[in-house]
C-alpha cells in the first residue's frame, strides 16, 4: 500500500469527517443525535472550539479521521470521531492517526488526551493501550450512551 498521508482539515474536507464516521458508526453501534450535530457542523462543534481534525490521505483518497476536541479543563482534549474507510481497515492506518496525535499533543505542550470507547472493540482498546492510555473511572454523565470505558494518556510537559 502506498504511504498514508497526514493532513489538516479544512471546510472542503468535511464531507469525508461525516460520511466516514456516520458509515463506521453504522457498522458498529448507531449514530446518536449528539453524534448527527457534531458530525454535521465539525466547524462548530470541534475547530470552533480551538480543536482540531485531521484526516488519513492515500494518494489522493481519504481514508481515515480523527478529530482533538478541547474539554472544559485547559490543556485537555478528547480523542474522538476516529474512523477508518471499510477497504482500508487492517493496513494499521488508526495506529498512524494515534501516533500522528500524539505527536500534536506532545507538540502543542497538552497535558493529555482521553477517550471515549467500547469494550465490543477490543482491537481499539488493544492499540490505544499499545500507546500509553489507561482506563480511568467513567463519569455518570458521560456524553455517549455506547460508551463504556474511557481512557487517558497524561503527558509529562
Amino acid at each position: 500500500m502506498n504511504k498514508v498521508k497526514i493532513i489538516d482539515y479544512n471546510p472542503t474536507l468535511s464531507k469525508y469527517f461525516y460520511e466516514l464516521n456516520i458509515e463506521w458508526l453504522k457498522t458498529y453501534f448507531y449514530v446518536e443525535p449528539y453524534d448527527e450535530e457534531v458530525l454535521s457542523k465539525p466547524d462548530i462543534y470541534i475547530t470552533g472550539k480551538g480543536g482540531y481534525i485531521f484526516f488519513a490521505q492515500v494518494n489522493n483518497t481519504i481514508v481515515g479521521t480523527v478529530a482533538l476536541m478541547p474539554t472544559d479543563k485547559k490543556g485537555s482534549f478528547e480523542l474522538t470521531k476516529m474512523a477508518v474507510s471499510p477497504e482500508f481497515r487492517g493496513y494499521k492506518i488508526g495506529q498512524q492517526i494515534i501516533k500522528h496525535c500524539i505527536g500534536f499533543a506532545h507538540e502543542k505542550k497538552l497535558n493529555k488526551l482521553i477517550l471515549y470507547s467500547n469494550r465490543i472493540l477490543e482491537n481499539a482498546i488493544y492499540i490505544y493501550k499499545k500507546y500509553g492510555f489507561v482506563e480511568i473511572p467513567m463519569e455518570k454523565n458521560s456524553p455517549y450512551k455506547r460508551g463504556d470505558i474511557k481512557m487517558e494518556l497524561i503527558f509529562k510537559n
